[in-house]
């Protein structure tokens, strides 16, 4: 059992050190370089994990990551969707530059980085046909109604609006895409977390 102090300078400087995630996404090696500060640091978390397992992502699909993080959904669609273009916004910039730095070290040329509060900064007229989101279920029901509503004015006719959250939320999303969309799939019900999708006509 180590004894080193969690406020030894030797524990403080191995902190500042980026941390690397190696996965593996549909016969692709991806990887990925984060810090502390960011959401689920240390290993992609298990939402993520279970949108990817059950989302359809089409090779000419012109994606967007709403809330990337460091990247793990925006990649992983990017990485499948080669002859689209995949953008992650996020509001943090410190996410948004490890986003950058994360589509360079998969090679994605076809992916971007941006810093947007929701889509306040994503102009009219970008439109994607898939959208993806790990709903962050403390932002409050006004952002989640913001998000719903942007993503469909911001989504091509049949493009698809793909979210994973937890339990807590789950009817407030429900209801929500029904109104905005006039129609939901839950695409999967997990023991914490919930896949759902909503398409624009």
């Amino acid at each position: 059992m180590s004894t080193t102090s969690t406020f030894s300078a030797e524990s403080v400087k191995s902190y500042r050190k980026d941390l690397m995630i190696d996965t593996q996404f549909r016969g692709r090696t991806l990887k990925f370089k984060t810090t502390w500060g960011l959401f689920s640091p240390k290993a992609i978390d298990d939402g993520s994990e279970l949108l990817l397992k059950h989302i359809d992502i089409k090779e000419d699909d012109d994606c967007l990551d709403m809330g990337s993080g460091y990247g793990i959904l925006g990649i992983a669609l990017a990485s499948v969707a080669t002859e689209g273009r995949t953008l992650l916004v996020d509001k943090d910039f410190v996410a948004v530059d490890y986003s950058r730095d994360n589509c360079a070290l998969n090679g994605l040329d076809h992916c971007e980085a941006r810093l947007s509060n929701g889509f306040n900064q994503i102009a009219k007229d970008e439109k994607f046909s898939l959208i993806v989101s790990n709903l962050p279920a403390k932002v409050g029901n006004e952002m989640l109604s913001l998000y719903l509503q942007d993503a469909h004015s911001h989504l091509k006719p049949g493009g698809r609006f793909v979210v994973v959250n937890i339990g807590g939320i789950r009817h407030f999303i429900k209801r929500g895409f029904k109104e905005v969309f006039g129609n939901y799939k839950k695409l999967k019900q997990g023991k914490i977390y919930t896949v759902s999708e909503a398409v624009r006509a």
